[in-house]
Protein backbone atom coordinates (compact mmCIF):
# COMPACT_ATOMS: atom_id res chain seq x y z
CA UNK A 1 0.00 0.00 0.00
CA UNK A 2 1.02 3.45 -0.97
CA UNK A 3 0.15 6.66 1.61
CA UNK A 4 1.10 10.01 1.07
CA UNK A 5 1.51 12.58 3.17
CA UNK A 6 1.28 16.46 2.35
CA UNK A 7 0.68 19.62 3.60
CA UNK A 8 -0.49 22.35 0.57
CA UNK A 9 -0.83 25.00 2.19
CA UNK A 10 -4.19 25.52 0.59
CA UNK A 11 -2.78 24.98 -2.82
CA UNK A 12 -0.44 28.07 -3.02
CA UNK A 13 3.16 27.47 -3.91
CA UNK A 14 6.63 29.48 -2.63
CA UNK A 15 6.22 31.35 -6.30
CA UNK A 16 3.06 32.64 -4.57
CA UNK A 17 0.98 30.76 -7.65
CA UNK A 18 -1.88 29.31 -6.65
CA UNK A 19 -2.87 26.38 -8.67
CA UNK A 20 -4.50 23.07 -7.54
CA UNK A 21 -3.73 21.55 -10.73
CA UNK A 22 -0.19 21.81 -9.75
CA UNK A 23 -0.96 19.97 -6.86
CA UNK A 24 -3.11 17.08 -8.10
CA UNK A 25 -0.60 16.04 -10.47
CA UNK A 26 2.41 15.23 -7.43
CA UNK A 27 -0.49 13.48 -6.28
CA UNK A 28 -1.19 11.77 -9.49
CA UNK A 29 2.25 10.88 -9.84
CA UNK A 30 2.84 9.50 -6.46
CA UNK A 31 0.57 6.18 -6.86
CA UNK A 32 -0.50 6.74 -3.91
CA UNK A 33 -3.77 4.62 -2.55
CA UNK A 34 -4.25 6.64 0.42
CA UNK A 35 -3.61 10.66 0.89
CA UNK A 36 -3.66 12.78 3.69
CA UNK A 37 -3.79 16.50 2.85
CA UNK A 38 -3.66 19.28 5.52
CA UNK A 39 -4.36 22.94 4.84
CA UNK A 40 -7.18 22.39 2.68
CA UNK A 41 -9.95 25.34 2.10
CA UNK A 42 -13.37 24.82 1.19
CA UNK A 43 -15.48 27.86 -0.54
CA UNK A 44 -12.80 30.07 1.06
CA UNK A 45 -12.26 33.84 -0.10
CA UNK A 46 -8.20 33.66 -0.66
CA UNK A 47 -8.40 30.58 -2.66
CA UNK A 48 -10.99 32.10 -4.95
CA UNK A 49 -14.13 30.55 -3.49
CA UNK A 50 -13.14 27.19 -4.73
CA UNK A 51 -13.93 23.92 -3.26
CA UNK A 52 -10.37 22.72 -2.75
CA UNK A 53 -11.81 19.11 -1.48
CA UNK A 54 -14.07 18.54 -4.55
CA UNK A 55 -11.72 19.96 -7.20
CA UNK A 56 -8.64 17.98 -6.22
CA UNK A 57 -11.28 14.88 -5.52
CA UNK A 58 -12.16 15.52 -9.43
CA UNK A 59 -8.04 16.12 -10.78
CA UNK A 60 -7.40 12.76 -9.10
CA UNK A 61 -10.52 10.50 -9.78
CA UNK A 62 -10.62 9.66 -5.98
CA UNK A 63 -12.78 9.56 -2.88
CA UNK A 64 -12.74 12.55 -0.57
CA UNK A 65 -13.38 13.11 2.47
CA UNK A 66 -13.09 16.39 5.12
CA UNK A 67 -13.26 17.80 8.45
CA UNK A 68 -12.90 21.46 9.35
CA UNK A 69 -10.43 23.11 11.90
CA UNK A 70 -12.63 26.15 11.65
CA UNK A 71 -15.07 28.66 9.64
CA UNK A 72 -12.65 30.64 7.61
CA UNK A 73 -12.97 33.41 4.85
CA UNK A 74 -16.49 32.87 3.99
CA UNK A 75 -15.88 28.82 3.86
CA UNK A 76 -14.17 26.62 5.81
CA UNK A 77 -10.43 25.45 6.66
CA UNK A 78 -9.48 21.90 7.50
CA UNK A 79 -8.05 18.42 6.57
CA UNK A 80 -9.17 16.32 3.67
CA UNK A 81 -8.20 12.73 2.72
CA UNK A 82 -8.50 11.20 -0.85
CA UNK A 83 -8.67 7.27 -0.90
CA UNK A 84 -8.02 5.05 -3.81
CA UNK A 85 -10.63 3.13 -2.66
CA UNK A 86 -14.86 3.92 -1.42
CA UNK A 87 -14.82 5.00 2.09
CA UNK A 88 -17.07 2.92 4.42
CA UNK A 89 -17.26 5.61 7.22
CA UNK A 90 -15.34 9.09 7.98
CA UNK A 91 -15.34 10.49 10.98
CA UNK A 92 -14.04 13.43 12.59
CA UNK A 93 -11.63 13.29 15.85
CA UNK A 94 -11.94 16.51 18.12
CA UNK A 95 -8.72 17.53 19.58
CA UNK A 96 -7.58 19.67 22.15
CA UNK A 97 -7.34 23.12 20.42
CA UNK A 98 -4.02 25.16 19.06
CA UNK A 99 -3.31 28.12 20.94
CA UNK A 100 -3.13 29.74 17.67
CA UNK A 101 -6.06 27.83 15.91
CA UNK A 102 -8.53 24.94 16.72
CA UNK A 103 -7.53 20.97 16.08
CA UNK A 104 -9.00 18.20 14.81
CA UNK A 105 -8.17 14.85 12.82
CA UNK A 106 -10.03 13.14 10.13
CA UNK A 107 -10.67 9.10 10.17
CA UNK A 108 -11.89 6.98 7.67
CA UNK A 109 -12.27 3.74 7.22
CA UNK A 110 -11.47 1.67 3.81
CA UNK A 111 -11.58 -2.09 2.62
CA UNK A 112 -7.86 -2.58 1.18
CA UNK A 113 -7.10 -5.64 -1.14
CA UNK A 114 -3.97 -6.73 0.43
CA UNK A 115 -4.25 -5.34 4.43
CA UNK A 116 -8.46 -5.64 4.79
CA UNK A 117 -9.98 -3.41 6.54
CA UNK A 118 -7.62 -0.14 7.19
CA UNK A 119 -8.62 2.92 9.49
CA UNK A 120 -6.85 5.62 8.05
CA UNK A 121 -5.96 9.28 10.22
CA UNK A 122 -5.09 12.58 8.69
CA UNK A 123 -3.93 14.80 11.15
CA UNK A 124 -1.88 18.34 11.79
CA UNK A 125 -1.27 19.05 14.88
CA UNK A 126 -0.48 22.54 16.95
CA UNK A 127 2.74 24.80 15.40
CA UNK A 128 3.39 27.25 18.34
CA UNK A 129 7.12 26.41 19.88
CA UNK A 130 5.69 25.41 22.83
CA UNK A 131 4.82 21.78 22.86
CA UNK A 132 1.98 21.92 25.36
CA UNK A 133 -0.70 21.57 23.22
CA UNK A 134 1.23 19.36 20.59
CA UNK A 135 1.66 16.58 23.31
CA UNK A 136 -2.58 17.23 24.83
CA UNK A 137 -3.61 16.80 21.22
CA UNK A 138 -1.36 13.21 20.72
CA UNK A 139 -2.77 12.26 23.58
CA UNK A 140 -6.22 12.71 22.55
CA UNK A 141 -5.94 11.35 19.31
CA UNK A 142 -4.07 7.85 20.87
CA UNK A 143 -7.07 7.76 23.74
CA UNK A 144 -10.14 7.77 20.56
CA UNK A 145 -7.70 5.49 18.55
CA UNK A 146 -7.31 3.15 21.80
CA UNK A 147 -10.09 0.62 20.80
CA UNK A 148 -9.77 0.59 17.09
CA UNK A 149 -9.12 -2.72 15.62
CA UNK A 150 -6.99 -3.73 12.78
CA UNK A 151 -4.74 -2.11 10.63
CA UNK A 152 -4.22 2.08 11.90
CA UNK A 153 -2.71 4.53 9.55
CA UNK A 154 -1.36 8.25 10.69
CA UNK A 155 -0.33 10.47 8.06
CA UNK A 156 0.32 14.56 8.39
CA UNK A 157 2.30 17.02 9.73
CA UNK A 158 3.11 16.36 13.30
CA UNK A 159 4.56 19.81 13.96
CA UNK A 160 7.60 18.07 15.88
CA UNK A 161 10.78 16.69 14.87
CA UNK A 162 12.32 12.95 15.86
CA UNK A 163 12.75 12.55 19.66
CA UNK A 164 10.06 14.58 21.24
CA UNK A 165 8.18 14.02 23.71
CA UNK A 166 5.14 13.99 21.03
CA UNK A 167 6.56 11.74 18.95
CA UNK A 168 7.92 9.00 22.12
CA UNK A 169 4.53 9.36 23.17
CA UNK A 170 2.59 8.21 19.44
CA UNK A 171 5.78 5.53 19.19
CA UNK A 172 4.96 3.64 22.18
CA UNK A 173 1.94 2.45 20.50
CA UNK A 174 3.04 2.84 16.28
CA UNK A 175 5.68 2.51 14.54
CA UNK A 176 7.36 4.75 11.75
CA UNK A 177 8.19 4.50 8.18
CA UNK A 178 11.51 5.82 8.17
CA UNK A 179 12.71 7.82 5.53
CA UNK A 180 16.72 8.22 4.88
CA UNK A 181 18.84 9.76 7.28
CA UNK A 182 20.33 12.01 4.68
CA UNK A 183 17.19 12.88 2.88
CA UNK A 184 14.16 13.49 5.74
CA UNK A 185 13.67 16.73 5.71
CA UNK A 186 10.41 18.14 4.89
CA UNK A 187 10.31 21.57 5.61
CA UNK A 188 10.44 24.72 4.16
CA UNK A 189 10.44 23.25 1.15
CA UNK A 190 12.87 25.15 -0.87
CA UNK A 191 15.41 23.55 1.57
CA UNK A 192 14.05 21.47 4.17
CA UNK A 193 16.03 21.84 7.07
CA UNK A 194 13.73 19.68 9.71
CA UNK A 195 11.77 16.61 9.77
CA UNK A 196 7.93 17.43 11.07
CA UNK A 197 5.66 15.19 8.38
CA UNK A 198 5.36 11.59 8.84
CA UNK A 199 3.60 8.06 8.14
CA UNK A 200 3.13 5.82 11.59
CA UNK A 201 1.13 2.39 11.48
CA UNK A 202 0.60 -0.26 13.54
CA UNK A 203 -0.18 -3.08 14.49
CA UNK A 204 3.61 -2.79 14.89
CA UNK A 205 4.58 -6.63 14.33
CA UNK A 206 2.41 -7.44 11.27
CA UNK A 207 3.50 -4.23 9.28
CA UNK A 208 6.58 -2.74 7.76
CA UNK A 209 7.52 0.51 5.56
CA UNK A 210 9.80 3.10 4.36
CA UNK A 211 8.71 6.59 3.09
CA UNK A 212 10.81 8.76 1.01
CA UNK A 213 10.21 12.70 0.32
CA UNK A 214 9.75 13.66 -3.04
CA UNK A 215 11.78 15.88 -4.77
CA UNK A 216 9.03 19.18 -4.44
CA UNK A 217 10.26 22.30 -3.41
CA UNK A 218 7.74 24.50 -5.24
CA UNK A 219 4.09 23.32 -5.02
CA UNK A 220 3.62 24.08 -1.07
CA UNK A 221 5.66 25.69 1.76
CA UNK A 222 6.45 21.60 2.73
CA UNK A 223 7.35 18.37 0.98
CA UNK A 224 5.70 15.47 0.18
CA UNK A 225 6.19 12.06 2.22
CA UNK A 226 5.74 8.87 0.68
CA UNK A 227 5.58 5.78 2.91
CA UNK A 228 5.21 2.04 1.44
CA UNK A 229 3.55 -0.41 3.47
CA UNK A 230 3.65 -4.33 3.31
CA UNK A 231 1.74 -6.24 5.30
CA UNK A 232 3.77 -9.16 6.81
CA UNK A 233 1.84 -12.47 6.72
CA UNK A 234 2.25 -14.32 10.21
CA UNK A 235 3.35 -17.85 10.01
CA UNK A 236 1.59 -20.58 9.42
CA UNK A 237 0.50 -23.15 11.96
CA UNK A 238 2.05 -26.61 12.43
CA UNK A 239 0.82 -28.84 10.26
CA UNK A 240 -0.35 -31.64 13.11
CA UNK A 241 0.76 -35.38 11.53
CA UNK A 242 -2.63 -37.29 10.70
CA UNK A 243 -3.40 -40.58 12.70
CA UNK A 244 -2.45 -44.21 11.01
CA UNK A 245 -5.04 -44.59 8.43
CA UNK A 246 -5.87 -41.62 8.12
CA UNK A 247 -6.12 -40.13 4.78
CA UNK A 248 -6.01 -36.20 5.00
Amino acid sequence: MRVLSYNIHHGAGVDRKLDLERIAGILKRSGADLIALQEVDRVVQRTGKVDQLQELARLTGMHPAFARFMDYGGGKYGLAILSRYPIDHSWPILLPPGKAEPRSALAIRVEHPGFGPVTFVCLHFDWIDDDTQRYAQAQALLAALGDVAGTVILAGDFNDRPGSRTLRLILGQFTHAAKPEDANGTFPAPKPDREIDFVMFRPTDQIEGLSHVLDEGVASDHRPVLAELRYISPPSPPVTPSSPGHQP
